[in-house]
């Protein structure tokens, strides 16, 4: 059993990622990875709040996946983005995987190269319940502020 839940949860998360790398519009990432209990859904990038308007603060429910999703894509465009490493926890029905990018301030136009890293957690039906996000908060602070070298 514990091997069909983690290939259901391996599964799911490629096709998220995929769906990232693709550049697939929020609204439809949102209907097709996340939960259908939409008021459990939580969006968290870590990082200080000062540093960036979308860092160090959840995101709940539906309108606050939208939320964060202007709110980044109003400072961020990315390119180039890859995902590997997977790594599955099927008791805790989460995912973890590293990505990398090329990050731009659409301010500034200063890109930088980046590694992050997504913690996906599922619910019963494999959809992307919370989704956690650890990246270079500093090189999209210094990017945002022209000062990137």
């Amino acid at each position: 059993m514990s091997s069909i839940i983690r290939k259901s949860l391996l599964t799911s998360a490629q096709s998220f990622c995929s769906a990232f790398a693709s550049q697939t519009p929020p609204p439809e990432i949102l209907t097709k990875h996340f939960t259908s209990k939409t008021d459990d859904i939580i969006v968290l990038e870590h990082g200080l709040p000062r540093l960036a308007p979308f860092l160090g603060r959840e995101y709940r429910g539906k309108d606050g996946f939208l939320e964060y999703f202007k709110t980044i894509g109003e400072q961020l465009s990315y390119k180039d983005m890859t995902f590997s490493n997977y790594i599955v926890d099927a008791e805790v029905r989460k995912v973890s995987v590293r990505g990398q990018a090329v990050f731009t301030n659409t301010k500034t136009g200063q890109s930088w190269d980046e590694m992050f890293t997504y913690v996906l957690e599922f619910d019963e039906e494999a959809r992307v319940k919370k989704y956690e996000v650890w990246a270079d908060s500093g090189a999209a602070y210094l990017a945002s502020r022209g000062e990137l070298s």
